[in-house]
């Protein structure tokens, strides 16, 4: 009886949970931003990932709140450990950007949450994780191009203009200027403007 009880209050609790997040969702689609940064807080403050997300985005970018990124890190951070993939990608983002530390103390924390997000399915995440490895403090053009790909055929047009380049210029893969014409061309097909510029150079 006692593990039924605790059951049914689990089950309270996430359901109140998802309701308020719901709650503050509409809130938001209203323009009643400070209605919706409490009801996120309080879904937030029960454990619930997807408000500690949403409430991590409030404080980014100032909706219903103070702008603060060190409590955006934080409800980003408590997300992120629920392994939400968006709070992945935003909360290494944070660590690069602000986090304390080394830039490679920072880079140590916030790769393998990228590549959390990354391996999800999340876009953004292979993008950022191409172009950083492309260029970061280590590149590692191979592992830049295979992350690159997986964006572009996601529909990034900027990572299909970054294969480009690879093809172009040789970076992880043997030089193939037929194969960087196509990469530029389907780019350009998207709308992405500096592969049409390239195609025309």
């Amino acid at each position: 009886l006692e593990e039924a009880a605790f059951q049914l209050q689990q089950i309270f609790r996430i359901d109140i949970s998802i309701a308020l997040n719901i709650l503050g969702i509409e809130s938001m689609r209203a323009g009643h931003c400070r209605v919706a940064f409490t009801c996120f807080k309080l879904a937030a403050d029960r454990g619930y990932s997807k408000a500690q997300f949403n409430v991590g985005l409030c404080y980014e970018h100032g909706r219903g709140t103070e702008k603060d990124l060190e409590k955006a890190g934080f409800y980003y951070c408590q997300a992120a450990s629920s392994c939400h993939p968006t709070a992945q990608y935003r909360y290494a983002r944070y660590l690069l950007q602000h986090g304390p530390g080394s830039p490679w103390h920072r880079q140590h924390q916030a790769v393998p949450l990228l590549e959390q997000a990354a391996v999800a399915g999340l876009t953004e995440a292979q993008a950022y994780l191409g172009v950083f490895y492309m260029r970061g403090l280590q590149p590692q053009e191979k592992r830049g191009l295979k992350y690159l790909l997986l964006a572009a055929n996601s529909g990034d047009a900027q990572s299909r203009y970054h294969v480009g380049v690879c093809y172009e210029q040789g970076l992880g893969v043997r030089q193939d200027l037929a194969e960087a014409l196509r990469h530029y061309g389907q780019a350009a097909a998207a709308g992405n403007r500096q592969a049409r510029e390239r195609l025309r150079a």
